[in-house]
């Protein structure tokens, strides 16, 4: 089975009269054929999989890296129903023994093909969200999990839930909240500026922009940036530094734009890192950026040129009328 993922790009020549409704970067699966279906009205389970994709955005998974997540998690429970003769809309009886095989093989089978339990919970979840659906649209007959009724409790009020007996019992962490040690945080940041573990100079290092790499490094460590959000990250969206420096955390505001499920949230960053991120945007960035002849490669499509840009938006040269994120 093949994963991909939608782009319009040239759509124009497709023969088709409008753009189509596929969100850009959609993922699609696609069987080793290139079929979509076995004849009229007759959908291949690839094709229902890709339909049900489509609907994620407006289901509640409005992020393109969950639209991924979700369609590799169908693409490893469907190639593994496969293997073992199983259909993906098959009866319930095979259907669980189909779930119980891959339980065992995700639990006790090759270490490469082994899951975590909080994984295996995750991929649970996808799974029943996709049969859940796959029955109210009269695609599926059955499907392989039993649930059991709980009461769950949240700030003194008790609702009724349905617990998904698949899922592997975990311990409740004490925190929710995960620290890289000190040391290993030390050696990254050394690491970074092309400094033995000692602190001395490393003559093996043969990286550049230690400036950037460095100040980059302690913007991600200071702020817990997720990693789009750090990847999309612009220049003129980094806080203006206090006059005076200052022990306590600086708001730094994360764009709705590029955080997960288009939220707007503020996060916190020392003075320490954020002097050092204006140094490297004001100093060595500007130097290398100034004058500079790249543009984005022709596949890309024509680039969108954007002037005057600010913390919340910019002018577009095409139109001339205000864009933002």
């Amino acid at each position: 089975m093949i994963l991909t993922f939608f782009s319009s790009h040239g759509w124009q020549s497709w023969d088709i009269e409008h753009r189509p409704l596929i969100p850009e970067g959609m993922p699609v699966l696609v069987d080793d054929d290139l079929l979509f279906e076995d004849g009229p009205a007759a959908p291949r389970p690839a094709a229902v999989v890709n339909r049900w994709s489509r609907e994620l955005p407006a289901s509640g998974a409005p992020a393109p890296s969950s639209w991924e997540n979700y369609a590799r998690v169908l693409k490893a429970w469907m190639e593994f129903l496969a293997e073992h003769g199983v259909g993906l809309f098959d009866s319930r009886e095979r259907l669980k023994a189909g779930l119980s095989r891959y339980a065992e093989h995700r639990a006790a089978g090759p270490a490469e093909a082994r899951f975590a339990a909080t994984t295996w919970g995750q991929h649970v979840s996808i799974l029943s969200l996709f049969y859940r659906w796959a029955m109210a649209e009269d695609y599926a007959p059955a499907e392989p999990f039993t649930y059991r009724s709980a009461r769950a409790l949240f700030a003194g009020t008790g609702r009724e839930v349905r617990v998904n007996l698949a899922v592997r019992r975990t311990p409740k962490p004490h925190v929710t909240i995960k620290y890289l040690e000190p040391d290993f945080t030390e050696l990254f940041r050394k690491g970074l500026r092309g400094l033995a573990p000692d602190g001395s100079q490393d003559t093996g290092f043969h990286g550049r922009e230690l400036a950037r790499n460095a100040a980059i490094g302690d913007l991600a460590l200071a702020t817990g940036l997720r990693l789009r959000e750090f990847t999309h990250l612009l220049p003129w969206e980094i806080p203006a530094l206090p006059p005076a420096p200052t022990t306590a955390p600086i708001p730094f505001p994360v764009p709705a734009g590029i955080t997960k499920g288009k939220k707007f949230r503020t996060t916190w960053i020392s003075y320490e890192a954020l002097a050092a991120v204006r140094d490297y945007l004001e100093l060595d960035r500007a130097a290398t950026a100034q004058g500079s002849p790249w543009r984005p490669p022709r596949r890309w499509g024509d680039p969108l040129l954007v002037t005057d840009p600010d913390a919340r938006a910019g002018g577009s040269t095409a139109s001339g009328a205000p864009g933002s994120r």
